[in-house]
């Protein structure tokens, strides 16, 4: 089982979430249609077009990375407080915009978002930075520890457009006030802890 995001009506009203109806994002579809767009770019757009979620388990690693936290896309300070582990809305736009961010300072190095590539374009964003030297020794550590046991990197590899696609999931849930809930499955109607 993955974790999906699941797009929900903030905040509770009585003992579950309800799901945002699909409405909410049938626009993502017509990005099936934008030309050269590649597969799991269009897959992950047709799923949020149809259902209101992202199936969070590739982008778990990558968004970590990207937003210096462990367990973001699980809302893992949720589920330590033991509350539901929803992302809230305001939650939801600081994921976007830190996606946003890290989009545009990658399309100079290229449209492949691949281990390598983030680690390159993080170490440029941090090198300006007031506490630079103590960043990028933290980044080092946070790139050390994705290597697995032979000292190889992970395999994903992403597009600045797959990427873009899951900021804009979550700024349209900032946008409309919904948050996400983080589930094993998506459900019908996301259960309350």
């Amino acid at each position: 089982m993955g974790l999906d995001n699941v797009a929900v009506q903030w905040p509770r009203t009585g003992q579950f979430y309800d799901p945002v109806a699909p409405a909410d994002f049938v626009d993502f579809g017509e990005i099936v249609d934008v030309p050269g767009i590649s597969a799991p770019t269009a897959a992950l757009a047709e799923l949020i077009a149809k259902t209101g979620t992202v199936r969070a388990t590739a982008y778990t690693e990558v968004v970590d990375l990207i937003l210096g936290l462990d367990g973001v896309l699980y809302a893992t300070d949720a589920a330590a407080e033991d509350e539901d582990p929803v992302i809230d809305p305001d939650g939801c736009a600081w994921i976007a915009g830190g996606i946003e961010r890290f989009v545009i300072a990658h399309r100079p190095h290229g449209e492949a978002v691949t281990f390598e590539s983030v680690g390159t374009v993080l170490r440029s964003l941090l090198a300006d930075g007031r506490l630079a030297e103590q960043q990028l020794r933290w980044l080092d550590s946070r790139l050390d520890a994705l290597l697995d046991e032979s000292g190889a990197p992970p395999q994903w590899t992403f597009t600045c457009a797959e990427l873009s696609v899951v900021a804009a999931f979550y700024r349209r849930c900032a946008e409309r006030g919904f948050a996400v809930y983080a589930d094993s499955a998506a459900p019908r109607r996301a259960g309350h802890s």
